[in-house]
C-alpha cells in the first residue's frame, strides 16, 4: 500500500472520528442531569461491593457500565467526566463506519460514511449522555469489523468474540447484531469452516453472557414502563436514522441509501443491510408480544444507514468516473470515420490447460457447497469459470472484489459492482480526486447543515427531566431542619444526583440509605414511624412526581400507600407554594390541617378494592 492509499485510509477514520468528538464536546456541561444519568453519577460513586449488591436486585444490564464508570468518576466527579466517555465511543464509533466503508468500498466512500454518522443528531444526543449506548454503538462496531477481517483472514476469531462479549456485557441487546452477522454471511455464502468458526465464537459470548441474561430477566419489571411498538415506532427510528430527519434532504438521503441497497458495492450491502435492518425489526417483533423496545436499545444500528448512502454516493461516483475516462479518450481515435476505426480486439479465453477443466469439473460437481469462505457477493452464482481475478483465482477467505484494494492500482477511486471498464489512464489521479471532492464535500456541508439539530438537541430542556433544576429550587425555599417527603421514592433522585440542594432539609421517610441497603432509593419507613417522626412538623415538603399526586386510588406499594394515605389526611398544600420543574418532579410546601379540618383515618392497607397502578411509569430504575 503506498502512501497516498495510506493517506486515504487514515483520513476515512481520523477525519470523521475527529469531527464527531468536536461535536460531541461542544457543550458537553448543560448544567444539569436528567434521571438516568442521575442513577449512573450516584451508583458509581458506590464502593465496588455496594455496586456489585445492587446489581443483584435492579440494573444488572448496566453493571459493568456502572464499573467503568466508577473508574472514571473516582479521578473526577462531575458531568463533565460522567459524558466524557460516552464522547469518546461515539468518536471511535464514527472512526470505525468510516474503517468499515473504507474496506467495502473504497477509502472516500468510507470518509462519506463516517461524516454522515458523526452528522446524525441521534449520535450526537447520546453522545452526551451518561449511559452506554455510545459504548455500545462502538463495540458492536468494532466487532463487524473484525468479523470481516476475520473472514477475509487478516485477523483472529477470538478477537471478534471478545469485543462482542464486552459488548453485550455493557447491554445484552448487543446480542441481537449477531443476527445481522449472521445474515451477513448468509448473503456472502461462506463455506463451512467459516461458518463453523463463527459459531464457536458466538457459543463462547453466549456462554460469558448467559448469567447477565439470566438474572436481567428476573428484572424485566424495571421495563414495564415501555409500551407496544407499532409502525410509528418504525418511521420515526427511519428518521432518526437520518442527518436531516425532514425534508428533501431526507428523502435525499433515503434515497442514496436505497440506491446504495439496490447498486452500490455489493460486499458493502451484504453488511451494511442487515445491520440497519435485522436488530430494530427483530426488537419490534419480539416487542410486539413482551414490550421491550426502545430506540436507543438499537442504536448501534444506524451505522448500516450512513454505509448504504455513502454506497450510493460511490455508486454515482462510478457513474460520474465512467463518463469522465470516456471524454478523456483519445481525440484521433474518435476523429476517425466509421470505417476507418480499428476493430477492437476479440475476446479470448485464457488458455486452458488439463488441470484447469479438472478444476472446473470439480467445481460442477459441488455445486451445493460454496467455494471459498469468502465475503463477496458474485453477480452471477451459475458462471464459476476460473478466469484471472475472479472469485477462483483468489485465496479462499478473500474480502476483496474484482476491482477493489486488491485488484486496483493505488489511488484509484472504483467500486465494486458498479462499471465494468476500469482501465487506467494518465488522466486517473486526477479524476480520483474530483470524485473523492464529489463524494465528500457534499457530505461536509450535509455535517453543516445537521449542526442545527445537533446544537438544539444538545439543551437540557430536551432531556425528559431536569433534576438540577429541583435541587436549585429546594435550596432556595427549604428551611434547615424542615422535613421533606418524596412520593414516590424514586423522587429521591435528585437529592441523590444534586445533595447540596436538600443538604439542610431532614428525609423524613428515608430508613437506610440506597448504598446501605443494596437498592437505588433506599428504603422507608412504616406508616407508624412516619407518622411519629411527623408528630410535631406544622410544615412539610413534598418532591412529587407528575403522578403520584392525581386524584384516585391509592397505589400498590403499601409504604408508598401509607405515605399517600398520611398526606392526605394530615396535611393539605399551602396556597400556591408549588415550585414545577419541567418534565418531572414538583416541590410543594404541605402545612397541617386543623384537627376539626382533618377527615377520617385511612389505614396503612388503604381503602378496600383492587390497587390501582399510578397513570404514570413509575421506573424502578432505568434501563
Amino acid at each position: 500500500m503506498d502512501s497516498e492509499s495510506r493517506w486515504a485510509r487514515a483520513t476515512a477514520v481520523g477525519l470523521p472520528a475527529a469531527v464527531m468528538s468536536a461535536i460531541g464536546a461542544c457543550g458537553l456541561d448543560r448544567g444539569g442531569m436528567w434521571r438516568d444519568e442521575g442513577v449512573t453519577f450516584q451508583v458509581a460513586r458506590r464502593t465496588v461491593p455496594q455496586i456489585w449488591r445492587l446489581l443483584h436486585g435492579v440494573d444488572a444490564v448496566h453493571g459493568l457500565y456502572y464499573l467503568l464508570m466508577h473508574a472514571v468518576l473516582a479521578v473526577r466527579a462531575d458531568e463533565i467526566a460522567l459524558r466524557l466517555p460516552s464522547v469518546c465511543g461515539a468518536a471511535a464509533a464514527a472512526g470505525l463506519v468510516g474503517a468499515l466503508g473504507a474496506r467495502l468500498a473504497g477509502a472516500w466512500a468510507g470518509c462519506a460514511a463516517g461524516l454522515l454518522y458523526a452528522a446524525t443528531p441521534m449520535v450526537g444526543y447520546y453522545a452526551q449522555e451518561g449511559r452506554s449506548y455510545a459504548l455500545v454503538s462502538a463495540g458492536v462496531l468494532a466487532a463487524t469489523l473484525l468479523l470481516v477481517r476475520a473472514v477475509d483472514g487478516d485477523g483472529p476469531w477470538w478477537a471478534y468474540a471478545a469485543v462482542l462479549a464486552v459488548s453485550c456485557l455493557l447491554h445484552e441487546l448487543a446480542a441481537l447484531a449477531v443476527c445481522a452477522h449472521a445474515v451477513s454471511l448468509a448473503c456472502a455464502r461462506v463455506r463451512r469452516g467459516v461458518w463453523g468458526r463463527w459459531a464457536c465464537a458466538v457459543g463462547a459470548v453466549g456462554i460469558v453472557t448467559l448469567p447477565l441474561a439470566l438474572v436481567s430477566r428476573a428484572q424485566a419489571d424495571q421495563v414495564a414502563w415501555l409500551r407496544t411498538p407499532g409502525w410509528g415506532s418504525a418511521e420515526r427510528l427511519l428518521r432518526a436514522f437520518v442527518p436531516v430527519p425532514t425534508g428533501v434532504v431526507f428523502w435525499a438521503c433515503v434515497a442514496l441509501a436505497l440506491l446504495g441497497a439496490c447498486a452500490g458495492p455489493r460486499a458493502l450491502t451484504g453488511v451494511a443491510l442487515p445491520l440497519v435492518l435485522t436488530p430494530p425489526a427483530l426488537l419490534i417483533a419480539v416487542s410486539r408480544l413482551r414490550p421491550m423496545y426502545d430506540d436507543r436499545y438499537v442504536l448501534y444500528a444506524l451505522a448500516g444507514l450512513p454505509l448504504l448512502t455513502a454506497g450510493g454516493l460511490a455508486t454515482l461516483a462510478g457513474a460520474a468516473t465512467h463518463a469522465l475516462r470516456r471524454r478523456a479518450r483519445p481525440a484521433a481515435g474518435r476523429a476517425l470515420p466509421r470505417r476507418a476505426r480499428p476493430a477492437p480486439a476479440p475476446r479470448t479465453r485464457p488458455d486452458r490447460t488439463p488441470d484447469d477443466r479438472a478444476r472446473r469439473r470439480a467445481r460442477q460437481r459441488t455445486w451445493a457447497e460454496p467455494l471459498t469462505g469468502a465475503f463477496t457477493f458474485p453477480g452471477s452464482w451459475a458462471d464459476r469459470r476460473a478466469r484471472p481475478g475472479t472469485r477462483a483465482d483468489r485465496p479462499a477467505d478473500s474480502l476483496t472484489l474484482p476491482g477493489t484494494r486488491a485488484d486496483r492500482p493505488a489511488g484509484s477511486l472504483t467500486f465494486p459492482g458498479t462499471w465494468a471498464d476500469r482501465r487506467a489512464d494518465a488522466r486517473a489521479p486526477a479524476l480520483a480526486g474530483v470524485v473523492a471532492l464529489g463524494l465528500v464535500v457534499p457530505v461536509l456541508l450535509l455535517v453543516g447543515y445537521a449542526l442545527v439539530p445537533h446544537r438544539a438537541g444538545r439543551a437540557a430542556a430536551q432531556r425528559p427531566d431536569d433534576l438540577a433544576a429541583l435541587s436549585w429550587a429546594a435550596a432556595r425555599q427549604l428551611r434547615p431542619g424542615e422535613p421533606v417527603l418524596f412520593l414516590p421514592a424514586i423522587g429521591r433522585r435528585s437529592a441523590l444526583a444534586y445533595p447540596a440542594g436538600f443538604a439542610a432539609a431532614r428525609d423524613v421517610a428515608l430508613r437506610e440509605s440506597g448504598a446501605r441497603s443494596g437498592t437505588l432509593y433506599g428504603r422507608e419507613v412504616g406508616a407508624v414511624e412516619l407518622r411519629r417522626r411527623l408528630a410535631g412538623a406544622h410544615r412539610l415538603w413534598v418532591v412529587a412526581e407528575p403522578y403520584a399526586l392525581r386524584p384516585g386510588p391509592l397505589p400498590a406499594d403499601p409504604v408508598e400507600r401509607a405515605k399517600l394515605a398520611l398526606l392526605r389526611r394530615e396535611f393539605s398544600p399551602a396556597g400556591r407554594g408549588q415550585a414545577p420543574v419541567r418534565g418531572g418532579a414538583s416541590l410543594r410546601l404541605y402545612v397541617r390541617r386543623e384537627p376539626a379540618a382533618r377527615g377520617p383515618a385511612v389505614t396503612a392497607a388503604g381503602p378496600p378494592g383492587p390497587p390501582v397502578r399510578p397513570a404514570g411509569p413509575p421506573r424502578p430504575g432505568p434501563s
